[in-house]
């Protein structure tokens, strides 16, 4: 389960979808986002991952990663479907036991908000396969660029958030090691009730909050060294720059949203 855990991960290479604009990449992101909280049918879900898998393929990026960046949240998935299952009512119960019913209506919510959540899940990964941390800050710091005129730290804003996007796969790497170490002492992590497993984690939190704290003290030793002061007057290896492909990208994500929307008035699938 750790070493699924691909969030923050980034893949190097030369596909059109690399080549964007981060910026772009950033706000197309988040109109997809607006998308699938848009659609209200089964066809507008559908039709948004499968844009997602034709960026995947596009991208280079195998389509196994998708797996892979579900798997760590399927647990709250199958919770948040449980619960849409037991809590939602309709008319007539398809099944009914002491307090527990389930109708129908409970069951489509439930599979139309797993299917929403995957697909929001696929859209944010791509975001991070497909782009480089320092791209990324780049693009933030460049969008929040107004707000430093009401004298928003936007700059160190961006900077923390990319740092605590890239340290996740770091941290999950250290988690593995610790795991495995313990484990080859005769800690039996995977083992017995809730309560044993979760007390069997505290000699894996401890190690790992130590290793954290020491990552965090030898990158800012690192930044002091190379004179780190902020944003103020630094300068960039790589400048953002729009190209033909960015706006080609927009024009297909707006007809994307436009789709969601014709699809919402006249719904084919319930």
């Amino acid at each position: 389960m750790i070493k699924d855990i691909t969030i923050g991960q980034y893949f190097p290479g030369h596909s059109v979808i690399h080549r964007l604009d981060s910026r772009v990449k950033l706000l197309l992101d988040m109109l997809y986002l607006v998308i699938l909280f848009t659609a209200q049918s089964y066809t507008g879900i559908l039709l948004g991952m499968l844009f997602m898998v034709i960026c995947y393929i596009l991208a280079g990026i195998k389509l196994n990663m998708i797996l892979k960046s579900i798997k760590p949240i399927l647990p709250l998935m199958i919770f948040t479907g449980i619960l849409n299952v037991l809590f939602i009512k309709g008319e007539t119960p398809l099944f009914q036991w002491w307090i527990i019913e389930v109708y129908p209506e409970g069951i489509r919510t439930a599979l139309f908000m797993l299917l929403r959540i995957v697909a929001l899940i696929v859209g944010m990964s791509l975001l991070t396969y497909t782009t480089s941390p320092i791209m990324l800050t780049d693009a933030i710091e460049r969008l929040l660029g107004p707000l430093k005129k009401l004298h928003f730290p936007v700059h160190e804003l961006s900077m923390m958030m990319t740092i605590a996007l890239r340290f996740i796969p770091t941290l999950v790497e250290e988690t593995d090691k610790i795991m495995s170490a313990q484990k080859a002492r005769g800690a039996e992590l995977d083992s017995g009730g809730l309560m044993k497993k979760a007390k069997a984690l505290i000699p894996v939190l401890i190690p790992l909050f130590v290793s954290a704290f020491k990552r965090a003290n030898e990158l800012a030793t690192a930044m002091e060294c190379r004179c780190y002061r902020g944003g103020e007057g630094r300068t960039r290896l790589r400048q953002l720059k729009t190209a033909p492909r960015d706006y080609i990208a927009s024009g297909i994500m707006l007809a994307l949203f436009a789709a969601v929307i014709v699809i919402n008035c006249f719904p084919v699938l319930p």
